[in-house]
């Protein structure tokens, strides 16, 4: 597995920044579980559940001990899921086989998140005309804590994190959502671009649905505070009415923008999105999916079948999907479409399953680095190691299609 390899990730780095148009987002952290030794270790780990007899662990554990360095040098300091706190302690409580091992690094790792979870929440409380993404998202925001936190939580702070998160879902006197990115907060260029006037975010690694998918999560696994189901039912709604029907059968924007008076502006013509993870209908429909099963509606259920399917009809080049990776890729619609197929037992999306395992397969060139590239826009081809956009995602992915053990790991993406 060329991306567990020390020598040639830190061999791809250099080069990897002279193929980038964004030299900047080139990084790798000891502590990352998106771009970083914390992420190798968590395909460590899923790969000796699969293979226990390969030495994967010991790979794993390796990795792990630069995080556990970095932690000892007073670093990381950042409470978000991908590249945080929250996302080391993900990746060490997954190679701890339930607990049984990593106890005074997990304690450690704890002790240092629970006040920046908690400062999280806090921060999610301010400013009544809107937040950054960032505060509630499932990249860096209260979202993606609240994931690490459903599987381990010693010092309480879960309920102060779905607290904020109800609090900040419920709309504002006059009917408004409070979680909407007013414009001036920080972005990214194109969203300012597409959305001068503000956003509603409806992505899943940005937007509303992670926290509507985190939200039905906590509430299935016993862990509600007051207003929970309420919030789960309303944010399912407004996705629900988000949705612009098309040839294909429907899709979600990126974002809506907020109305002059604070509202949103309904989308009436179809828009082109990705099938992807991070926007379009495969994580929204994830969301809805989940919020269906913990409020035992077969309309959220059917919706999210629907969304699903929609990508799976359009024709390819209408999927506006290059990369082979997780985030806005091949795999990242493979792990969704795996889920669905598994808990729903459909034929049509085992079939589809199948395709998109032989598309990964296909786009293999044992000439690259790491088997696999990251495809930026304009097919700038960027050799990447990580989970997130790089080849141990599309790994992870088409293991969980190819074995029987549960991909517990896609909890980072809040998909299950």
């Amino acid at each position: 597995m060329r991306a567990a390899d020390r020598n040639r990730i830190a061999r791809s780095l250099p080069l990897a920044r002279r193929q980038t148009r964004h030299p900047e987002s080139v990084r790798w952290s000891p502590w990352g579980l998106a771009a970083g030794s914390a992420g190798i270790a968590l395909m460590c780990s899923y790969l000796d559940q699969c293979l226990p007899e390969e030495g994967w662990d010991a790979i794993g554990h390796g990795f792990l001990a630069d995080g556990a360095d970095a932690l000892g040098r007073g670093r990381p300091t950042r409470p978000g899921l991908f590249d945080g706190l929250s996302g080391f302690a993900f990746a060490v409580e997954s190679l701890s086989r339930n607990g049984d091992r990593y106890q005074h690094l997990l304690s450690a790792v704890d002790e240092l998140l629970a006040p920046r979870a908690a400062a999280v929440a806090a921060k999610l409380d301010v400013g009544a005309d809107g937040v950054p993404t960032s505060t509630y998202d499932t990249v860096n925001g209260a979202s993606g804590v609240a994931a690490y936190l459903l599987r381990r939580d010693p010092f309480g702070v879960l309920p102060q994190v779905l607290t904020a998160l109800v609090r900040r879902s419920r709309p504002d006197p006059h009917g408004a959502p409070r979680w909407a990115t007013p414009p001036g907060m920080p972005t990214s260029e194109a969203m300012r671009r597409a959305y001068p006037s503000g956003q509603l975010n409806c992505g899943l690694a940005h937007g509303i649905p992670g926290v509507l998918a985190v939200l039905s999560l906590a509430a299935r696994a016993g862990h509600e505070v007051p207003g929970q189901i309420d919030a789960v039912r309303s944010l399912a709604r407004w996705l629900l009415a988000q949705r612009v029907d098309d040839a294909w059968g429907g899709s979600w924007p990126d974002a809506v923008p907020p109305a002059p008076d604070g509202r949103e502006v309904p989308r009436r013509t179809a828009v082109a999105t990705r099938g992807a993870w991070c926007y379009g209908n495969p994580g929204v429909a994830r969301s809805l999916w989940l919020a269906g099963q913990t409020l035992d509606d077969d309309e959220l259920r059917r919706s999210a079948v629907e969304g699903v399917m929609s990508v799976l009809r359009r024709p390819v080049e209408l999927r506006y999907l290059s990369s082979p990776t997780y985030c806005h890729g091949w795999a990242g619609l493979l792990g969704i479409v795996l889920r669905f197929s598994r808990e729903t037992a459909s034929g049509p999306l085992e079939g589809a399953a199948s395709a998109l395992v032989d598309r990964l397969l296909g786009a293999y060139d044992p000439e690259l680095p790491f088997g696999y590239a990251s495809l930026e826009a304009g097919d700038t081809a960027v050799d990447r190691a990580g989970v997130l956009d790089g080849a141990a995602g599309v790994a992870m992915a088409l293991m969980a299609a190819a074995a029987d053990v549960e991909p517990a790991w896609d909890r980072m993406f809040l998909l299950s």
